[in-house]
C-alpha cells in the first residue's frame, strides 16, 4: 500500500504520527510512506525583490526544517519513508500531490475544528477533502 502523510509540523502532526506507530497493524509492514509538506507561495513581489534562487532556497530550507524530524522519528519506529515537497496552497497541493502521485490513503492530521470555526477560519483538511481523489484518513 503506499501511504502519503501531510506534515506541517504542529502538534497535530506529532498526535498523527504517534497514532500511526501505535497502529501498525492498519497498514502492514510492507507499506511505502511518504512524508509531504506543502510551502506557501511568497508574494510576486518578495520573488522579485530578493530573486528566484533565493527564494527557492528559503522554501527548501522550511520544508527540510519540516520533514527532517518527521522522518528521523518515522525511521526510529521502523518505517522507511521518502520525503517530498510542493510550493503551493496547503489543501489543494496535498491533494494533488496524493492524486499525481497514486497513493492508496493519506494520512493526516486534523485540527478538529467546528464547521462554524472552518467556515471563519478556513481548513487546509477542508480543502483536502474538496479536493482529494485519494482515500483520507484523518487523526484527531
Amino acid at each position: 500500500m503506499k501511504i502519503l502523510l501531510a506534515v506541517d509540523g504542529s502538534a497535530y502532526t506529532k498526535k498523527m504520527l504517534a497514532y500511526l506507530v501505535e497502529h501498525d497493524e492498519l497498514f502492514g509492514s510492507a507499506s511505502q510512506y511518504t512524508v509531504f509538506t506543502a510551502q506557501p507561495p511568497l508574494p510576486p513581489r518578495a520573488k522579485a525583490a530578493v530573486g528566484a534562487a533565493a527564494v527557492a532556497s528559503y522554501q527548501a530550507e522550511e520544508a527540510e526544517k519540516i520533514l527532517a524530524p518527521v522522518c528521523k522519528f518515522l525511521m526510529q519506529s521502523g518505517i522507511d519513508a521518502k520525503s517530498a515537497w510542493k510550493v503551493g496552497h496547503a489543501g489543494e497541493t496535498i491533494a494533488k500531490f496524493a492524486s499525481s502521485g497514486k497513493f492508496d490513503v493519506l494520512v493526516m492530521g486534523s485540527h478538529g475544528h467546528s464547521a462554524l470555526g472552518n467556515l471563519v477560519m478556513g481548513s487546509v483538511t477542508t480543502q483536502v477533502l474538496a479536493h482529494s481523489t485519494v482515500p483520507v484518513l484523518l487523526v484527531r
